[in-house]
């Protein structure tokens, strides 16, 4: 497979978010209108709002597309930040216009789209060849009338990435399938195996893990509710998984196994190049974005191994803006997107797992290899990580919003702000405050 190249992009200068979200492309379209594409002189102009690196645009795919449809004309544009993106949408869909005909939508804001603006957006519900996802993926972007607002493009199914260098310098094994064994079944585990390291690693300043944040989702998203139930009601305050996920979260913290770092914000790119931590809890996405901030120098030197219990966390849909006037065409070409085929490739190109059953079952997602991550069976890996996914995933309005503040709440006792007592009230005042 390709080596794994420069991607998810999300610590991003907002600035330079703003700034690219601002332009409106296509058939001379403006904020005026209600989307950038339309048709001319036998063309058609389909425009795309994406952000990060969902391996749409990085892996050619835009191109084939437009190689095969001739009258196809697709701009696109990517914001390295998701939340400046996301309330951009926002404004837009409020405004009902400067929308794109094709718009990234997050899982962690796809309740909010299916609750408040299924209006806005075209249902895939009907379209032929769309059978093959995973059946909680589509649920995720389904309203209770059974519109399907998108389709999927990737899924987050859970890893560890970890230094071998770092590992045999602490005395622990450093085959993958050795390293698995010392945590599975149990993040405490995980847990224990970095006072394990931090006792055994002498040689310089190495902290266990990059981010008590990142041990925290990978334990709340191994479970079918986080902070929401199935009626839309808050539970994270009562929500037994979450509680324990943050004293163990905070237990990591408070003992010195963080490098005090919150992933994809500042410090931590830094972190990767300069090897300041021995372990990261890694979605699939994120194995692009290591190899490329990391760099060829620690190319190797990192490796994976299957994580204590399974989870997903993060993965995008593509949708349709309902207003667009290239609709059809716009819901063709995100339908050949997001097939088994198109999934796979990205997948090749970049290790985005698809949420395609079929593309899973592929040999060319369950024979990868990672040359960057010492040739680490990636495929097999997150492939039977993604089995381990809870069916059922319960998502409310504001997921995205309460995970960012609890990853906030989390750098307050790293930094030594807070107790934990002190930061989980924090945090919760500041939840009630961001989604009333």
């Amino acid at each position: 497979m390709g080596t794994l190249g420069s991607l998810r992009r999300r610590a991003v200068a907002t600035a330079a978010a703003v700034g690219a979200l601002a332009l409106v492309v296509g058939c001379g379209g403006s904020d005026d209108s209600a989307t950038g594409g339309g048709k001319k002189d036998g063309k058609v102009t389909i425009t795309m709002g994406m952000y990060g690196v969902m391996g749409i645009k990085e892996t050619g795919l835009l191109e084939q597309y437009e190689k095969e449809n001739p009258n196809v004309d697709i701009k696109a544009e990517i914001a390295g930040d998701e939340q400046t993106y996301y309330t951009a949408l926002q404004t837009r869909l409020a405004a009902g216009k400067g929308l794109k005909d094709i718009q990234g939508i997050e899982i962690g804001r796809a309740k909010e789209i299916t609750e408040t603006q299924a209006d806005k957006f075209a249902d895939f519900s009907k379209v032929e060849g769309t059978d093959h996802f995973l059946p909680w993926k589509e649920s995720q972007i389904s309203t209770k009338d059974g519109k399907v607002l998108g389709l999927g493009t990737d899924i987050g199914p859970m890893a560890v990435c970890y230094r071998k260098d770092y590992f045999e310098k602490a005395g622990l094994p450093t085959d993958r399938e050795e390293v698995a064994k010392l945590w599975a079944g149990d993040w405490n585990k995980y847990v224990e195996v970095g006072r394990t390291f931090k006792k055994g690693f002498k040689d310089g300043d190495v902290a266990y893990m990059d981010a008590a944040s990142g041990l925290f989702n990978a334990m709340v998203y191994g479970y079918p509710e986080q902070y929401y139930d199935e009626n839309g009601e808050l539970i994270y305050e009562t929500n037994p998984a979450v509680k324990e996920a943050w004293n163990l979260s905070a237990d990591a913290a408070e003992e010195g196994l963080t490098a005090k770092l919150r992933q994809f914000q500042p410090g931590w790119d830094p972190g990767l190049a300069n090897g300041t931590f021995a372990t990261a809890v890694c979605p699939a996405w994120m194995l692009s974005h290591i190899s490329e901030k990391a760099g060829d120098a620690n190319k190797g030197k990192w490796d994976v191994a299957k994580a204590p219990k399974g989870a997903n966390w993060g993965g995008s849909f593509l949708g349709v803006v309902e207003q667009s006037p290239v609709k059809e065409e716009a819901k063709k070409l995100v339908a050949w997107l997001t097939a088994p085929e198109q999934q796979a490739h990205i997948f090749k190109e970049i290790g985005n797992i698809p949420s395609s059953r079929t593309a899973l079952d592929s040999p060319e997602v369950k024979n990868a290899k990672s040359e960057y991550f010492s040739g680490a069976p990636i495929g097999q890996i997150f492939g039977a990580a993604a089995q381990e996914i809870p069916d059922k995933q319960v998502l409310g309005r504001k997921d995205g919003t309460i995970k960012d503040t609890f990853s906030q709440g989390l750098a307050l006792i790293e930094q030594g702000d807070a107790t934990r007592e002190e930061a989980w009230k924090t945090t919760g005042e500041r939840i009630e405050k961001a989604v009333g």
